[in-house]
């Protein structure tokens, strides 16, 4: 049974639970901080394929079966996947996931996309429309900047604003009946535009969205953050954490103490070129899968803010001098 709790904020009463979840990175990402936590490491960039986009589907397959493996379940008792990727029509998903037999909905958030689809899953499971429901979203560094940016042949530099797509992919199963941590909240967000055109920084467009989303979700909730052990944000690496905070302060909200971003975490930025820190929809979900959800099955977090975020933007529409609009869901995961 789901609960209004505003425009934005639906509580789910029941409390759908994470029954297994997986994250799958290539060698990059295997320098960083999180480098023992993941549950697979791709040395080769291309994961076998012959192409970085074959490669970003073949991380979306792979860790579905790792998440459906650890959860001792098969394709067959799911019942829906929820879906998506930065590549134009999502085809990271389309072509990794064809395979499963599992009815699909195909989900395009951007950056914010895990969060998305975690909070779909988790009301069809409430609402009883399915039994189980796979949350999956994957990114690729080299797919991502020939479709965005430049392809890597052409050796482009980089300013201090931009950030690294995440060459990763992560997976939550959910289910009605389970152990913690469960989905206990979600604040879907609009979509924020404060007028930003630079490509290379994400951070500040994405900002306003995060900062709309959790005030709204501390408003509709009436809680704030001295409420939850940790706010994970992501992708809003340095320069978009540090706008966050500007406009939540704004706002006579704090979150500092409790705040941290996956772009700034799967990423050791003085030891890695990675500028500004991680982006891409695999960031959010690897971080979310490796680091998070482990930490509350542990104990170590009890309740837990994960507010992802994405930028809206097509490289056509940056042709035809658009502005990036922003976009941020979140979701309250707590093992209560």
């Amino acid at each position: 049974m789901t609960t209004r709790l505003g425009k934005y904020t639906v509580r789910l009463e029941n409390g759908p639970s994470v029954l297994g979840y997986a994250a799958v990175v290539s060698k990059m990402e295997s320098e960083g901080p999180l480098a023992s936590k993941f549950d697979r490491i791709s040395e080769d960039e291309m994961f076998g394929q012959q192409s970085w986009e074959k490669a970003e589907s073949q991380m979306q397959k792979e860790v579905v079966e790792l998440a459906l493996d650890k959860a001792g379940v098969v394709s067959n008792d799911v019942d829906y996947v929820f879906a998506g990727d930065l590549l134009n029509q999502c085809i990271g998903s389309h072509y990794g996931l064809r395979e499963l037999g599992i009815p699909f909905v195909g989900v395009y958030g951007a950056c914010s996309t895990m969060a998305e689809t975690l909070a779909l899953a988790g009301i069809f499971v409430e609402c009883g429309v399915g039994g189980q429901a796979l949350a999956v979203t994957s990114s690729h560094f080299c797919a991502a900047e020939r479709q965005f940016r430049f392809p890597l042949e052409y050796g482009g530099q980089r300013p201090p604003t931009s950030q690294r797509t995440v060459t990763g992919a992560g997976a939550a199963l959910l289910g009605a009946h389970g152990n913690p941590p469960y989905v206990k909240t979600v604040t879907i967000g609009t979509i924020e535009d404060m007028g930003v055109t630079d490509i290379n920084n994400m951070g500040a467009a994405m900002a306003p969205a995060a900062a709309h989303t959790i005030k709204r979700f501390f408003d509709e909730t009436s809680t704030g953050p001295d409420n939850y052990d940790m706010i994970f944000t992501g992708d809003l690496a340095a320069v978009g954490s540090e706008l966050m905070h500007e406009l939540l302060g704004r706002e006579t909200i704090d979150i500092r103490n409790k705040h941290a971003d996956c772009g700034l975490l799967i990423y050791d930025r003085e030891q890695q070129d990675v500028h500004a820190g991680g982006s891409g929809c695999g960031c959010c979900a690897a971080v979310l899968c490796a680091h998070i959800l482990p930490l509350m099955r542990e104990g170590k977090l009890n309740d837990v803010l994960f507010c992802a975020t994405g930028a809206l933007m097509s490289p056509l529409s940056i042709q035809q001098g658009e502005s990036i609009p922003g976009i941020a869901h979140l979701v309250h995961l707590s093992n209560r």
